[in-house]
């Protein structure tokens, strides 16, 4: 793996972002060049051996590129704390979405044949049509991601009236009247809290 240039200064990437913010457009080449360490560095805790670094460095160094495009400087943070959640975010979508595709792909392999020779796919096996398969894996995908940004997001509160109203996490779905009942709060309110509005009943 070739050689990166040394990360900037403090004093040095204060100054970049500003020339950046000014429209300097080799100012942002440097920013990027001057961090591919950073991206080198997070590449390793997920490289394997089947893995091409080059590959994995080009997908990091795309999650750098947004790093720098919405880095805001108002919040005093260094460039390559936050550059480190974007690099990892690029990789980890790139994990998910071969992971997904190899699931997807395995329905269709062949497992042997019958006793005609005819090729048997697991898909052929299963008890359930296509679709409903690939439906399924996605919508379970979709809720725990969903459960994900509740835990990060959400009040224990709002977590009990989003679960409530819409039957999740095992709850039995309620109106909002019921809601506003059960929390002594006013019907008009209860979607409020939560900073999201209900559909009318």
């Amino acid at each position: 793996m070739k050689l990166f240039p040394t990360p900037l200064t403090p004093e040095e990437e204060r100054y970049y972002l500003k020339r950046y913010k000014e429209g300097d457009k080799e100012a942002k080449q440097i920013l990027i060049e001057r961090n591919m360490r950073l991206v080198a560095h997070l590449v390793k805790k997920y490289h394997v051996a089947d893995r091409d670094m080059e590959d994995l460095i080009s997908v990091g160094t795309i999650g750098l590129i947004k790093a720098v495009n919405t880095f805001n400087t108002d919040k005093n943070n260094r460039l390559a704390a936050y550059a480190s959640k974007c690099v990892e975010n690029e990789l980890l979508m790139l994990f998910r979405s071969e992971k997904k595709r190899t699931r997807e792909s395995s329905l269709y392999e062949p497992l042997g044949t019958d006793a005609e020779g005819n090729s048997i796919r697991l898909l052929d096996i299963l008890e359930c049509e296509e679709e409903d398969i690939l439906e399924r894996v996605d919508m379970e995908e979709k809720t725990g991601r969903l459960y994900e940004l509740m835990k990060k997001l959400l009040s224990e509160r709002e977590k009990e009236i989003i679960c409530l109203r819409y039957g999740l996490a095992g709850a039995q779905e309620v109106t909002q009247r019921e809601i506003a009942d059960a929390m002594g709060i006013s019907r008009s309110y209860s979607p409020v809290i939560i900073g999201i509005k209900l559909e009318k009943e």
